[in-house]
């Protein structure tokens, strides 16, 4: 008498053997891919890191080296106008203007800075030209302000070439709002030379709508009889509460007077 009760026992063991193997095996590449994966990340951490330092040290050797040489030439120009003392002085006023924005833009890469002390900054070497600026004190986003730093500096340096600040006489006003989390500011400036041809778009037009783009904004510049009006508008996130606790509404109009040189 044959007995093949114990065949499908025997059957089961070894599926149930073949069955952990493969489980075992699976956790087991499972195991090692992921530790893979980790150490590969902290690789990529690693570098990242070493970039991040390596880009901060190179970003202040630059600073340190445009500081030098802004000194540099400010020794040369006090030099150069030692038998004119109203020209030093004037020139002693606008390189200090100069590296004060400097140093501001350093600072604003890092924490974000109020509208009213970038605009201050940005202006003070045409202290011969009158400006006046209205709006409310508004803290800007660390990436927003130097944007706006490196626009105000490409329109102030069109107006003194071409604009207001090339005339003694030339005016300019620059007010801001902010309604439902959008940011305008208008740059208008009258009084300069009269622009009776207008070539294609510039460099500065790139700039404005390129780093109003980032920031779901855009620019329209207009050239007036009375000169060039520019609106800038773009997104701008809500400051910080303890940011928000600094601004006291008795400061909601800031006029800056005129500078003769």
């Amino acid at each position: 008498m044959l007995d093949f009760g114990e065949a499908p026992r025997v059957m089961a063991a070894l599926i149930l053997m073949a069955v952990y193997f493969v489980v075992a095996a699976l956790i087991i590449l499972g195991v090692r891919r992921h530790r893979s994966l980790v150490a590969h990340h902290r690789e990529l951490a690693t570098e990242l890191e070493k970039e991040q330092r390596y880009r901060e040290l190179m970003v202040e050797e630059l600073r340190h080296r445009l500081k030098n040489k802004l000194a540099t030439i400010h020794a040369v120009t006090r030099q150069a106008l030692h038998d004119y003392p109203a020209a030093r002085t004037k020139m002693d006023g606008c390189f200090g203007a100069l590296a004060t924005t400097d140093d501001l833009i350093a600072r604003t890469n890092e924490r974000g800075c109020d509208l009213i002390e970038l605009l201050r900054s940005e202006l003070g070497p045409y202290g011969h030209v009158r400006f006046t600026l209205n709006g409310a004190p508004l803290f800007l986003p660390a990436k927003l302000a130097v944007s706006l730093a490196l626009m105000f500096h490409e329109l102030a340096t069109n107006a003194a070439k071409y604009g207001a600040f090339s005339t003694s006489h030339g005016l300019l006003q620059v007010s801001w709002t902010v309604t439902n989390g959008m940011l305008s500011i208008v740059w208008d400036e009258s009084g300069g030379p009269i622009i009776t041809a207008q070539g294609k778009p510039g460099f500065g037009t790139q700039l404005l709508n390129a780093g109003l783009r980032a920031f779901d904004g855009k620019a329209e510049i207009a050239f007036l009889g009375t000169g060039l009006h520019c609106i800038m508008q773009c997104r701008i996130d809500p400051p910080p509460a303890n940011k928000k606790a600094g601004l006291h509404p008795d400061h909601s109009s800031l006029q800056a007077g005129s500078e003769r040189g």
